[in-house]
Parts: C-alpha cells; structure tokens; sequence
C-alpha cells in the first residue's frame, strides 16, 4: 500500500523532520574549537615555500638555471592566483551573508583560473628558455598542497 505515496506525504515526513536549531555563542566556540578553520594563507605560504625549495633543489641537480626559473614559474602560477583568491576570500564583503559569500567564491574563482591561464600562456615570453617538464613540476606539486592541508587539520576531536 505505501508503495503509492502522494507529494502530500512526503511534505508531512518533511513537516517532521528536525528543525534547524541555532546554536549559541559557547555552543559555535566549541565547535569551532573541536573542528578549526583552516587558514587558507597558510595553503598559500606553503606552496610558495615548496615552489621556492624544489625550484632551487632542481637547479641544483641539474645545473640549468633555465629548469629552476621554469619550475619555479609553474609554482607561482599556482600561488599568485591562489593568493588573489585567498585575498578576496577573506575579505570583509565576501562574509556579509551566505549568498554574498557565495558569489564571492564563484567570482574569486573565476578571477584564479582566468590569472593561472594568462600566466600560463605569458611562460614562453617570460622564461626564457622555458623548460616546459620543469614548469608542469612546479604547477603540479604546488596544486597538490591543496590535498596535503586536508592532512594538516588531523583527525576531529570528540
């Protein structure tokens, strides 16, 4: 019989479902401090280290300066963008609601992509000569931070 449930029945199982309760001020410092915010300059320092770090490490090993140059390039198309958007991320006007927060992601993202593919196609011109392979290395294990921060907040407290 139930088999043939109405729209009807569904808005009365929706009727009984729990309402949203909002907390107060102990109640989201506690929760803040169970599960914290990760900083996303944090993300973005780290990138810039490691792009600096393995883009020296690189023109080491390799004794080319031009590897160095290139992968470091490739490191900073992951970080300047990435610094725009935290930028404007945590900016005042992007937490006025969660509609304009919204917007605000969609916005600085748009804004991070359209600055990684200028730069992108800005290497050859820039860098030059341009190791290619080299630019990819540092452009991937930049983007790759983004993973390892997930790692960074440990496991949640109870």
């Amino acid at each position: 019989m139930d088999s043939h449930r109405s729209a009807w029945d569904d808005r009365e199982d929706e009727a009984q479902a729990p309402t949203f309760k909002a907390l107060t001020r102990e109640e989201a410092q506690a929760l803040r401090e169970k599960d914290p915010p990760l900083s996303p300059w944090r993300v973005v320092a780290v990138q810039g280290a490691l792009g600096v770090v393995v883009a020296l490490l690189a023109a080491l090993l390799t004794g080319r300066q031009e590897v160095g140059w290139s992968l470091l390039y490739g490191a900073a198309a992951v970080v300047v963008p990435g610094a725009l958007m935290a930028r404007g991320m945590t900016s005042r006007l992007s937490s006025v609601s969660p509609g304009a927060s919204a917007v605000s992601f969609m916005l600085w993202e748009m804004v991070k992509i359209a600055v990684s593919v200028a730069m992108l196609m800005l290497a050859a011109r820039i860098v030059q000569p341009l190791s290619w392979p080299a630019l990819l290395v540092g452009l991937v294990l930049c983007m790759k931070v983004y993973w390892v921060a997930l790692l960074w907040r440990g496991p949640k407290k109870n």
